[in-house]
């Protein structure tokens, strides 16, 4: 059984979903690609919710660039390993997908790279943002274009409001 509760944020509303056990396992943007269907989500309940609308709270304030939020990424086990390493990009910082599949010893997965991070079930805390192709370029994201660019501009100090 799952518990669900929507956020407001500056990037539009966020849904948050967490297992049966209060463990945060999603975060969703309204029009989402790959976002699972609503009945998915179970009852609507704030309770599970506190230390991660903190620490999100804490973040689009500019006052945390680290989660150390409880979350299970469910997923198979390349798709974790692409997630741990969306884990480790630096606040502010940018990889491409290539630089990614290069971190994981597997230099020709770039592709593979890109279609697990369009499945990242917990984003913002999970930064597949921070990915961008290998021209520098912003390419493909779950929660549109426009988000992912002032998400980057508001990590790089650069957004307006």
């Amino acid at each position: 059984m799952k518990q669900h509760t929507v956020i407001d944020s500056p990037y539009g509303p966020l849904t948050l979903v967490a297992e049966d056990d209060g463990v945060l396992c999603g975060l969703y943007m309204t029009d989402q690609r790959h976002r699972p269907p609503e009945e998915t989500f179970g009852d609507r309940d704030d309770t599970p919710f506190a230390e991660a609308q903190e620490q999100l709270k804490a973040y689009f304030a500019g006052e945390l660039k680290d989660f150390s939020v409880e979350m299970r990424l469910n997923g198979t086990p390349f798709q974790r390993s692409v997630w741990d390493q969306l884990r480790r990009i630096p606040y502010g910082e940018t990889r491409s997908y290539g630089e990614l599949a290069d971190a994981l010893g597997n230099p020709g997965a770039s592709r593979a790279v890109g279609l697990a991070n369009g499945k990242n079930p917990i984003g913002i805390i999970v930064p597949c943002h921070r990915v961008i192709g290998a021209g520098g370029s912003l390419t493909g994201y779950g929660g549109g274009l426009d988000r992912k660019k002032r998400l980057l501009d508001f990590e790089r100090g650069t957004a307006l409001f």
